[in-house]
C-alpha cells in the first residue's frame, strides 16, 4: 500500500458521523496538520467569518458523551481531559482549516483529507447501490416463490391422491348360493 493510501485510509478512519454528518474532531486535524490542539483552535476562533455553521460546529455533551462511548480507553491522570467541547469540522470546514494555516504540511494533508471524505462519499454510495440490489433481488425471490408454491400445491395434491386411492367395487371372494343371486328380470 503506497503512502498515499495509507494516509487516506488514516484520516478516512478519523471521520466520525455527528448529528447525521461526516466530520473531523478539531484534535484530529490538529494532529494531522501538525499543530496542536490549543493552537488550531486559537487559529480558527481569529477567524470565525470563514466558518459557518455547515463548515464547523461546536459539540455539545450529548454529542460527546455519545462520542465517549465509542472510543474503547480514555486517558488517566491529571490534566488528561479537554477542558471545552471539542469542534467538528465537516470537509468544507477541513479545507478552509488548511487555508487559515496556511502551512505547506496543511496544504498537502488537506488533499488527502478531500480524498478521504470522497472516498467515505464513494463507499456510502455503493452501500446504497448494493442494499437497492438486495431489495430487487429479494422482491424477485418472493414473487418467484409464489409461482413456485402453486406448483408445489399442485405437486402435493397429485401425491395426496396418488397415497389415497378411490376405493374400487370388488366382488366377494368364496362361493355364493343361488339365494345370493337376483332372480333374472
Amino acid at each position: 500500500m503506497s503512502a498515499a493510501a495509507l494516509a487516506v485510509e488514516t484520516i478516512a478512519s478519523r471521520i466520525l458521523l455527528v448529528r447525521g454528518v461526516r466530520v473531523l474532531l478539531d484534535s484530529d486535524l490538529a494532529a494531522l496538520y501538525g499543530v496542536p490542539t490549543k493552537r488550531f483552535n486559537e487559529a480558527v476562533k481569529r477567524n470565525t467569518a470563514k466558518f459557518p455553521a455547515d463548515f464547523m460546529f461546536q459539540l455539545t455533551p450529548e454529542d460527546f458523551n455519545a462520542l465517549r462511548s465509542q472510543f474503547a480507553t480514555l486517558k488517566t491522570g491529571r490534566g488528561q481531559h479537554r477542558k471545552y467541547m471539542p469542534y467538528a469540522f465537516t470537509e468544507h470546514g477541513a479545507l478552509m482549516v488548511a487555508m487559515v494555516l496556511a502551512s505547506p504540511r496543511a496544504v498537502e494533508v488537506s488533499v488527502y483529507v478531500v480524498r478521504a471524505f470522497v472516498q467515505q462519499r464513494d463507499l456510502l454510495a455503493s452501500n446504497k447501490e448494493l442494499a437497492q440490489r438486495l431489495r430487487e433481488l429479494e422482491r424477485r425471490l418472493e414473487n418467484g416463490l409464489a409461482a413456485h408454491d402453486v406448483a408445489i400445491a399442485d405437486i402435493l395434491a397429485a401425491i395426496r391422491q396418488l397415497m389415497n386411492p378411490p376405493e374400487l367395487s370388488r366382488r366377494p371372494i368364496g362361493f355364493g348360493t343361488l339365494s345370493d343371486k337376483k332372480p333374472p328380470s
